[in-house]
Parts: C-alpha cells; sequence; structure tokens
C-alpha cells in the first residue's frame, strides 16, 4: 500500500538561543560583528547577558556552532517581513471597458506606471458586453494606445487582439 505514495518529512530546524545551547565551546560573534573566537559558552552567554541581547547559533561548525550576540526578537521580525516582501504577486490586472472615460483612462496609465517603476507587470483586459462586440477593432485599438503610453516604462511582452489581453512587463 505504501509504495505508490510518497511521504516527504519537513524538519523545521529552530535556532537555538541563550540557555538552548548545549555545545562547551562557540565561535562568538559579538553584536559589532567582531569575531571572538573560539570562547566558553557559558562566558558567550554572560556576556549577551550584560549587553541584555541573546546568543544565537546562526550555523553549526564542523568543531564549534558559530554563535551571534543579537536580539533574538528583531530577528524574526526582519525574517518574517522578508517572507512577506517575497510572497507579494507581481502581475497586476487592470480590467477595461472599451468606452472608458479619459479621466479614467489616464487613472489606469499611471498605476500601471508606478506598478512597472516598482518592477511589477500589468496585464491589460477588455472586457465586451453585448454589443459592445462590433466594436472589437476599438477595443484593439485601445490596447494599442495602452502599450504605446506605457513604452516609456515598459514593453510589451504579449498582445493579443483576439481574446483583447495585453501583458505588460517592466523595461
Amino acid at each position: 500500500m505504501l509504495n505508490n505514495w510518497e511521504e516527504t518529512i519537513i524538519v523545521i530546524q529552530k535556532q537555538l538561543i541563550n540557555s538552548q545551547i548545549k555545545s562547551p565551546q562557540v565561535f562568538l560573534i559579538d553584536h559589532e560583528n567582531n569575531n571572538r573566537g573560539l570562547i566558553d559558552t557559558h562566558e558567550a552567554l554572560q556576556l549577551a547577558e550584560n549587553l541584555e541581547l541573546d546568543l544565537v547559533v546562526v550555523s553549526e561548525g564542523k568543531d564549534a556552532p558559530i554563535a551571534k550576540i543579537l536580539n533574538y526578537g528583531k530577528l524574526q521580525y526582519q525574517k518574517k517581513k522578508r517572507q512577506g516582501q517575497s510572497a507579494r504577486p507581481t502581475v497586476k490586472e487592470v480590467r477595461l471597458r472599451p468606452n472608458i472615460g479619459v479621466a479614467d483612462y489616464n487613472l489606469r496609465i499611471e498605476q500601471a506606471i508606478g506598478w512597472l517603476n516598482k518592477g511589477d507587470s500589468v496585464k491589460f483586459a477588455i472586457r465586451l458586453r453585448g454589443r459592445e462586440n462590433q466594436y472589437r477593432e476599438q477595443a484593439g485599438e485601445l490596447l494599442e494606445r495602452i502599450a504605446t503610453a506605457l513604452s516609456q516604462v515598459g514593453k510589451v511582452q504579449s498582445l493579443d487582439k483576439r481574446s483583447l489581453v495585453a501583458q505588460i512587463i517592466p523595461a
């Protein structure tokens, strides 16, 4: 039964801090990023306590682990913040109708310029309903107008007049 199932075991490696460090000696990097070399773990803990910071194992070395004196809460916060930034979407979508007003058109173009400057790509989609399908050529022209308006900050990755979609990536 188990031969069809592939099991994956995820090991969550938690960083050792302060009294969790069982190694007798550590390579110490102090709070000012100075290498203190091989030092007794108890001494390193005392040093960290005097500075009101934490002793954190940053890497497991061959002989002894490498520990750093830093604020553990701040490290966790920065790690979480980086994960949030990497998860943000990179494709922004703008849906338009073929009879869009001038002010709305300009607003969408300005938003797209901002997104492209940040490094996100922008997808423009024009939706046609009912009798608007008679004006498919005008919708295609609108897509071309958008592409030329954004040519300064981005380049067209794909322009599909059949499905009325344009994908623009940062230049």
